[in-house]
C-alpha cells in the first residue's frame, strides 16, 4: 500500500471473528490445518463457507472508503453484476459499481454473494474471487482473503494496474499485473468466452493507455 494520504485513510473494520469447532470441539485454525497435503477427504467437503462472512464487511468499508476518498460515481444494484466475465456461481445479493470520473482510470466492481464471498472486477477485462476456493483442503481462511482483495482494490486506486490483450494463432491471451511497494503479482489466461465486440472494446481503450492505468483523483470535498 502507498503512503499517499487517502490510501492511508483506508481503515479495515473491526471484525468480531467467527470460531468454529471440530467433531471433538477444538476450534479450526483455519489457514494453518495441514502439515505437509490435506487429507483425501478434505477436497470438495466446504464445511463452514460462513466463515468468508467477514469479506462482505471489508468491501462495504472499501466502497465507503472509495466513495468518500475520490472521484467517482458508485451505482448499486445487482444488475451492476453483469461487468463480471462470467456470471457468479452463487446468488448475488449485492453488487457495487465504483467509476472514477477519469476515464483514464479503470473502475472497480465489488459483487457479493450469497456464498457468502465477493467478485471484484477491475478495469475492463480481469475477475478475481475471493475465496477462489473454500474447500477444506485449501484451508482459506478470511484474513487471508481480505489482504489480497484490499491490496489489490487499492494497487488500482493507486494506479498500480495494468491490463493487457496478447492475439495469437490461439484464443487471446487477456493479462494482468499489480504491483505493490513490496512486490508485485501477476496473472492471466486464454479467454475463449468474452464477446468479441466487448474483447475488441476494451483492446482500443488499453491501446489508448500510456502504460497502465492512471491514479484515481482524490475527492476535493475530502481534502
Amino acid at each position: 500500500m502507498r503512503e499517499d494520504d487517502e490510501v492511508v485513510s483506508y481503515v479495515r473494520p473491526s471484525i468480531e471473528a467467527p470460531i468454529f469447532r471440530d467433531a471433538d470441539g477444538h476450534v479450526i485454525d483455519y489457514g494453518n490445518r495441514w502439515d505437509g497435503s490435506p487429507p483425501e477427504d478434505t477436497y470438495s467437503v466446504d464445511t463452514h463457507p460462513e466463515r468468508f462472512a467477514p469479506l462482505h464487511t471489508i468491501a462495504d468499508a472499501l466502497i465507503a472508503h472509495l466513495r468518500d476518498a475520490y472521484d467517482v460515481d458508485v451505482e448499486e444494484g445487482v444488475e451492476v453484476a453483469e461487468d463480471l466475465l462470467r456470471p457468479s456461481y452463487h446468488e448475488v445479493v449485492r453488487a457495487a459499481r465504483i467509476r472514477p470520473n477519469d476515464p483514464a482510470c479503470a473502475s472497480v466492481t465489488l459483487v457479493f454473494t450469497a456464498y457468502p464471498g465477493i467478485y471484484m472486477h477491475a478495469g475492463l477485462l480481469n475477475d478475481f474471487h475471493y475465496p477462489v476456493c473454500g474447500c477444506d483442503a485449501c484451508d482459506s481462511n478470511w484474513q487471508s482473503e481480505a489482504d489480497d482483495l484490499e491490496r489489490r482494490v487499492l494497487a488500482v486506486v493507486t494506479g498500480h494496474y495494468h491490463e493487457t490483450v496478447e492475439r495469437g494463432a490461439l484464443d487471446p491471451w487477456v493479462g494482468y499485473a499489480f504491483t505493490y511497494p513490496d512486490g508485485a503479482n501477476s496473472g492471466g489466461s486464454r479467454e475463449c468466452g468474452i464477446p468479441p465486440e466487448r474483447l475488441k472494446a476494451a483492446e482500443s481503450i488499453l491501446r489508448n493507455l500510456s502504460r497502465q492505468w492512471a491514479e484515481w483523483p482524490s475527492n476535493a470535498s475530502s481534502s
